[in-house]
C-alpha cells in the first residue's frame, strides 16, 4: 500500500495557471489578445486536485477592454503679422534726393534726376517738375498729368528713390561730417556711421536740427531717436 501510495503521488501534477493580461499591458499596446487560457490541471483523481480545479474555473476568465480617453485639442488663430509700410511711400521729398523716373514704353524719358536747390527736377517735354514736398506716389501722379496734356496718351509712370540726401553729424564724435542716409535711421546708427562717440561725448542725449515744410526746429532727444534725411545731429561734450 506504501508503494501505490508513493506510485499516485509520483503521477500527481500540479495546477498550471497562466495570469490574464493586465490593463497596463492593453493600454501599453494598445490591443487586448483575447481572454486568458483556463487553468489546466491534471491529476491522478485525488480531492485536493479536483478542488484546485473547481476554484480555477470558477475564477473570471474575461478583462475588461481597456477605455481610451481621447485629450481634447485647442486650436489657436494664428496671429495676424503686421507688414509695414514702405518707407518710401511716406517719405517726403527735398532737394538731394535722387529719384528714378519710369515711364513705361518711353525710354527716352526714363531716367534718374535729382531734386535741385529749387525743389524741382526737369525732364524732357515737360520740363521742370514740383517734387519738395511730395511723395514719390503724388510725384508720378503729377509726371503723369503733365504727360497726358498734350504729349502721351495714356502715360504710366513710377517714382522710386534711388538715393536719400545725405544727413550730417558734428561734435564729440570720432569722424564728423556729411553721410548717405539710410532707411529708419536712429542716432545711435548715424554715430556708428560716424565712427562712434569720443571720450568726451555725452552719451545719453544729442541735439537734432530737423527742416520741414513747416520751419526748422532743434530737439534734444535720446540716441534711440529716429532721424531723417537732411537732419544734422550735435553731439555735446561732457562737463564731467
Amino acid at each position: 500500500m506504501t508503494a501505490l501510495a508513493l506510485s499516485g503521488c509520483m503521477r500527481t501534477t500540479g495546477p498550471v495557471a497562466v495570469a490574464p493580461q493586465s490593463d497596463l499591458d492593453s493600454m501599453a499596446y494598445g490591443q487586448s489578445y483575447g481572454p486568458p487560457p483556463r487553468a489546466v490541471a491534471a491529476d491522478s483523481g485525488g480531492g485536493a486536485i479536483s478542488a484546485l480545479r473547481s476554484a480555477f474555473a470558477a475564477s473570471p476568465s474575461s478583462s475588461s477592454a481597456p477605455v481610451v480617453v481621447t485629450a481634447p485639442v485647442a486650436y489657436v488663430e494664428p496671429m495676424p503679422v503686421a507688414v509695414p509700410a514702405r518707407y518710401d511711400a511716406v517719405y517726403h521729398l527735398d532737394a538731394g534726393d535722387k529719384l528714378r523716373v519710369v515711364v513705361y514704353g518711353q525710354e527716352g524719358l526714363t531716367n534718374t534726376y535729382a531734386i535741385d536747390a529749387g525743389g524741382s527736377i526737369t525732364m524732357p517735354l515737360i520740363g521742370s517738375v514740383p517734387a519738395r514736398g511730395r511723395t514719390t506716389a503724388g510725384l508720378a501722379s503729377e509726371i503723369s498729368a503733365k504727360l497726358r496734356g498734350g504729349y502721351i496718351r495714356d502715360p504710366s509712370v513710377a517714382v522710386e528713390i534711388e538715393s536719400y540726401r545725405p544727413f550730417f553729424i558734428l561734435g564729440e564724435v570720432a569722424a564728423p561730417g556729411q553721410y548717405p542716409y539710410v532707411p529708419n535711421m536712429t542716432v545711435e546708427s548715424a554715430v556708428a556711421i560716424a565712427g562712434g562717440f569720443s571720450p568726451r561725448a555725452r552719451r545719453d542725449s544729442v541735439t537734432v536740427t530737423h527742416t520741414d515744410a513747416s520751419g526748422t526746429g532743434r530737439f534734444v532727444v535720446p540716441p534711440g531717436t529716429s532721424i531723417s534725411p537732411g537732419d544734422t545731429v550735435m553731439v555735446g561734450e561732457r562737463w564731467f
